[in-house]
């Protein structure tokens, strides 16, 4: 058995970290297969073409050996984390693998660790404040392609931009030269019975069209591992899936 010994001196072994237990590369591949398929059904029902959304794999559980998998044979386009130093873990493990993923960060990002992200995402998804927009403006040296987080729902706890907020706030990212917003990531109430969320979805489309006029293919992040089928008949872009990928 084969030991690698990673930055931050966690172990990591035939391809996953210790303590996270892979489903096995066949059983994830079998999965996304299966949510593509339920994709393109839900897209065609809705009279979309199916090549306009992607599902986003939502790694933060997932053992490396699943990823890899995903990135190798799965094809699969987009990665996403919540957190900044399991990303590096990941990316680091991965090493032959990463090259072939592209890293969206969807987690909170507090101003003082706007650091840690610089160079290691190729979008940030969680922009849910113009004082972190700011931080990372003063630091970026190019443009970063950002989604706001828009909340849609009414806890006070819950980070994100009030949907009433989202087209202003929009206009307001104007002024950083080095933000490039391409759209919404929509965090949705959270319910067991994904019907009950449709006007949710609904309205969060109704705000990327209005706040996003000029903008060629605005991007809408937008359903979850539950709910992603009336996410897409809605009109989400991508998807973050999680556990239905990696049977958490």
């Amino acid at each position: 058995m084969e030991f690698r010994f990673l930055s931050d001196g966690e172990v990591c072994y035939t391809g996953f970290l210790v303590g996270i237990q892979p489903i096995s590369p066949r059983s994830v591949l079998e999965n996304l297969r299966d949510i593509r398929s339920r994709i393109d059904a839900a897209a065609r029902r809705a009279g979309r073409d199916p090549n306009t959304v992607e599902p986003m794999a939502v790694v933060k559980y997932a053992a490396l050996e699943d990823v890899k998998a995903l990135l190798d044979e799965g094809g699969i386009a987009w990665c996403a984390e919540n957190r900044v130093q399991d990303a590096l873990r990941r990316r680091e493990a991965l090493a032959e693998s990463a090259g072939k993923a592209r890293w969206r960060f969807i987690g909170h990002l507090q101003t003082n660790k706007v650091n840690q992200v610089l160079g290691r995402f190729d979008s940030i998804d969680s922009i849910d404040s113009l004082k972190l927009a700011e931080a990372l403006n003063k630091r970026l040296e190019r443009p970063l392609p950002v989604l706001i987080q828009v909340k849609l729902t009414e806890r006070e706890t819950q980070s994100g931009v009030p949907l009433a907020e989202a087209k202003s706030f929009v206009s307001a990212l104007n002024n950083f030269s080095k933000i490039d917003a391409r759209g919404f990531m929509a965090i949705a109430p959270i319910d067991d019975d994904p019907e009950s969320l449709r006007p949710h979805f609904r309205a969060m489309r109704e705000k990327l069209d209005e706040s996003f006029p000029n903008l060629d293919k605005p991007e809408l992040s937008m359903g979850m591992s539950g709910d992603f089928e009336v996410a897409v008949e809605e009109g989400a872009t991508m998807v973050r899936i999680g556990s239905a990928l990696f049977d958490e």
